[in-house]
């Protein structure tokens, strides 16, 4: 099995909500047999893409995916959440003490 070197590693971050990619491979695997090789599982499905659907007594309990991971676009990211509350346009009414001892402009 080949190890990724730690610069060649990038941080995953989770997709929720997509539809599910499939899978290259399914694999059952008994709960005894994932205690002992969980961590050499786990660097499997992370390198093929595959699943192991983890079983205890034959009957189906947990599974075992990859991380859906995307790159977030940083441009416009933002968009929609703000909220803008009143008009932002006209001078206000009241005074401001920052311009308390300018000239008025008037």
């Amino acid at each position: 099995m080949k190890r990724r070197k730690p610069s060649m590693v990038r941080e995953a971050r989770p997709v929720y909500g997509e539809p599910e990619i499939p899978v290259s491979f399914s694999r059952n695997v008994s709960a005894g047999e994932f205690k002992a090789r969980c961590l050499a599982l786990m660097d499997d499905v992370r390198d093929t893409g595959g699943e192991y659907v983890i079983t205890k007594r034959g009957v189906p309990v947990a599974k075992l995916v990859p991380v859906q991971t995307s790159r977030r676009r940083y441009l416009g990211s933002l968009k929609g959440t703000g909220k803008t509350l009143g008009d932002i346009v006209s001078p206000l009414d009241e005074p401001w003490e920052a311009l308390e001892g300018w000239p008025d402009e008037e």
